[in-house]
Parts: structure tokens; C-alpha cells; sequence
């Protein structure tokens, strides 16, 4: 069993108002930035998970980022693989 570490990044569906990010990007001319647009505010998740392989792990994370991180009819999601470490974990040591 190995451990990876992965990264859910949620955001609104384009088309999908976005309010925190209208607000970001109203502020953005009182702070002198005019080279930036389209700005949209989402949310991060980091997980760790014990599994066999990373298919399987990322197998475990879409089901959760679909199921339970975010909402399929307003946002979409992108999962990252941060890390994989390739030594085993003992049964019974607690995943960090």
C-alpha cells in the first residue's frame, strides 16, 4: 500500500454567476491591476489516500470531488496529483 497525495480544485461551471469573484475582480482597479480579467473564486480540497496503486487512489478522490466536494450542477473540479510515495504503510500505522 502506498500513500498519494492529491489536490481538488473547485470552481463554478463557466456561465454560473460567481459573486466573490465579481467582487475580486471590481476591486482589482482600486489596487492599480489592469491586466487581470475573468477572475473566479473556487475553493481547494488536499487529500491523502492509502491505496494499491494511484489509479485506484484516483479512483477514491473523482468519487468524492463528484459525490461529496463539489455540486455537479454548479461547479467543476480538477484533481492533482501532489506527491506518491512508494514505501509501504504498515496496517496499522495511523495515514499522516
Amino acid at each position: 500500500m502506498s500513500e498519494f497525495r492529491y489536490a481538488v480544485n473547485v470552481v463554478p461551471k463557466p456561465g454560473i454567476l460567481d459573486p466573490q469573484g465579481r467582487a475580486v475582480e471590481l476591486s482589482l482597479p482600486h489596487l492599480n491591476v489592469s491586466t487581470v480579467s475573468r477572475v473566479r473564486v473556487g475553493r481547494r480540497v488536499e487529500l491523502t489516500v492509502v491505496a494499491n496503486g494511484e489509479p485506484e487512489a484516483r479512483a477514491v478522490v473523482d468519487g468524492l470531488a463528484k459525490e461529496l466536494l463539489s455540486n455537479p450542477l454548479i461547479e467543476v473540479y480538477a484533481i492533482d496529483l501532489l506527491e506518491a510515495t512508494s514505501s509501504a504503510v504498515s496496517a496499522g500505522a495511523a495515514p499522516r
